[in-house]
């Protein structure tokens, strides 16, 4: 096989909780992560020159060694050296720094891609291992569809799948650090977390009000304090119909729930014309078996 495309779906957090802090300094997380119908596309193709050339159809992208999708090819040539190099296509429609791993499931596109193409039959977890060395957020990407992720991410646990539902997806004008809003966490007595528990067991009974009741995440103490547009997004989808809205990761994605397609659309369609967002989707949950096809 001389080439493959796949594609890199987006996820988002039913729920996201901040444990505290480890020893290494990362934070310790519980997220009920969701892959969704959003997703760029990742072209590979092999060239004799032994080089990975990245080329994206976002101009202001890196395309060296500070692409995770650079940084995926590299870790799988030198693994399981291969002489090959990579021409490798990003074709980018998930938001940048948004809260949705966009990055990170184009990195594990490429490890998943790269493993088809020489038959390496890596397994899954060998594929995780070698993912988490550079993101937190790719053993999950790599998995994909509906799970519980502890540690800094990478400990996952497959949930039943994601209940029929639409997600309106929202991308305000602004991109936010991770870095920065987990400088800026502060946990202490007051800090509201999420109940993962409850999450889990609407999703088990395929009760798509539960899981919007118990939406949660903490980080939005920091995001949303900051940039005050995400709480309004959040405000107009549920005025629009949504059983309720969170922000995404880190942010500033902001999703509402809907169990109606044409209150998704026109909620969809409000947003667009308003000057809230710069972008915004209608989306639906993607099982785990979706994300690893082509």
């Amino acid at each position: 096989m001389n080439s493959i495309s796949l594609k890199a779906y987006a996820k988002i957090n039913l729920g996201l909780d901040v444990l505290g802090t480890l020893p290494d300094g990362y934070h310790e997380v519980k997220m009920v992560m969701q892959s969704i119908s959003l997703y760029d596309k990742v072209n590979i193709k092999k060239n004799d020159s032994g080089t990975i050339n990245v080329k994206t159809n976002l101009s202001y992208l890196p395309v060296n060694g500070d692409n995770l999708v650079y940084k995926a090819a590299y870790i799988m040539k030198e693994k399981y050296n291969i002489q090959d190099g990579f021409d490798i296509d990003l074709f980018k429609f998930i938001p940048v720094a948004a809260g949705m791993a966009g990055g990170s499931t184009d990195a594990a596109a490429v490890f998943k891609g790269i493993n088809i193409m020489y038959n390496l039959n890596a397994t899954e977890e060998e594929l995780k291992k070698l993912g988490v060395t550079i993101g937190a957020d790719i053993p999950y990407c790599i998995m994909g569809g509906t799970a519980l992720a502890c540690g800094i991410g990478e400990k996952l646990t497959r949930l039943p799948g994601c209940p029929k539902c639409y997600f309106v997806i929202g991308k305000p004008y602004v991109n936010v650090s991770t870095k920065y809003v987990y400088e800026n966490l502060v946990l202490d007595e007051s800090t509201v977390h999420p109940d993962t528990d409850a999450i889990i067991d609407a999703i088990s009974h395929a009760n798509v009000a539960g899981i919007a009741d118990n939406l949660c995440n903490v980080l939005e103490t920091v995001t949303v304090a900051k940039y005050p547009q995400i709480g309004e997004i959040k405000k107009v989808m549920i005025e629009k119909g949504a059983l309720n809205s969170l922000m995404s990761g880190s942010g500033p994605t902001v999703f509402g729930i809907f169990t109606d397609y044409e209150k998704a659309k026109e909620c969809n369609d409000y947003l667009r014309k308003s000057r809230l967002v710069k972008s915004a989707y209608v989306a639906e949950p993607v099982s785990a078996r979706m994300c690893k096809g082509r």
